[in-house]
């Protein structure tokens, strides 16, 4: 598994309830998306950073959607270049599930 940490800056008037509506709005487009495990939304209201934890199945499922057409996207949603970090995930607890998860 392959986690990715996605960061930008978002205007410094955005507020909580304008964050959640944007994120909102573009939630069901990853309902669907192959290889995508998990997405959790981020808002710093401090810092003016917005984003995004996502967890996938492989680098190359994560590779196939942080396209330039995508990276465009969130320029053009937001106002600013996403930053994305990749990290490999070799355990994962789920709490919620009940389940650790170690890699091969």
């Amino acid at each position: 598994m392959i986690v990715a940490i996605v960061n930008f800056r978002l205007p410094a008037d955005v507020t909580a309830d304008q964050a959640r509506k944007l994120y909102a709005e573009s939630a069901p487009r990853y309902r669907t998306m192959q290889g995508l495990v998990r997405k959790y939304y981020l808002w710093d209201a401090e810092k003016h950073i917005g984003g995004g934890v996502y967890l996938w199945e492989s680098r190359a499922a994560a590779d196939a959607v942080y396209s330039a057409e995508w990276k465009a996207s969130i320029r053009q949603r937001y106002g600013a270049e996403p930053v994305i970090t990749f990290f490999d995930a070799p355990v994962i607890v789920d709490n919620e599930i009940g389940t650790t998860k170690v890699a091969a």
